[in-house]
């Protein structure tokens, strides 16, 4: 006896092919990046607020002397004005901003504005703590900028708290 299965847009077969594949592929191929930015702005956020000697105005280590060592080299040495203002509020800031978009990004809660606010951290890091890398792309925050870039406009359609929140309002 032979039973014959029909492939869906959300259930494939092995008969599908190519075609079938990529359309999988597809819908998943966001997910590694998310799961990658999720973990690591949440470990970075974690790493910050529990370090005390970079959460302190001044010593070695500190956001502090972080901020002025870099103040001159800047791309925007306002952006560094407005940290060295207070330091530690300005460590704080960064490190629960980063726990936030990590944590959204992760499980997918309101995705595209955890990963703007993703996007927006890493390039206020770019234009200042790692602009006066030379070779540009020798700095990681342009590419953390540009690896959120397509989670803004994709957002999280798989495994997400806000794909599950779409599909209970749907249902009636």
């Amino acid at each position: 006896m032979t039973h014959t299965h029909r492939a869906t847009a959300d259930h494939g077969t092995p008969d599908d092919g190519p075609r079938g594949f990529r359309e999988r592929a597809g819908r998943y191929a966001l997910l590694p990046l998310r799961v990658f930015l999720g973990v690591t702005f949440i470990y970075a956020g974690l790493d910050k607020i529990t370090d005390s000697a970079f959460m302190s105005a001044t010593g070695t280590g500190s956001i502090g002397e972080m901020m002025t060592a870099v103040r001159d080299s800047a791309a925007v040495p306002a952006l560094v004005d407005l940290a060295l203002k207070n330091p530690e509020g300005f460590g704080y800031a960064i490190a629960l901003g980063e726990l936030a978009v990590g944590i959204g990004t992760l499980v997918g809660l309101l995705a595209r504005l955890a990963a703007l606010g993703g996007a927006l951290i890493s390039l206020s890091l770019w234009l200042t703590v790692s602009w006066q890398t030379d070779p540009y792309y020798y700095g990681n925050d342009l590419a953390y900028l540009m690896a959120w870039l397509p989670l803004v406009l994709a957002g999280a359609s798989l495994f997400s708290l806000d794909a599950l929140i779409a599909a209970r309002r749907r249902t009636p």
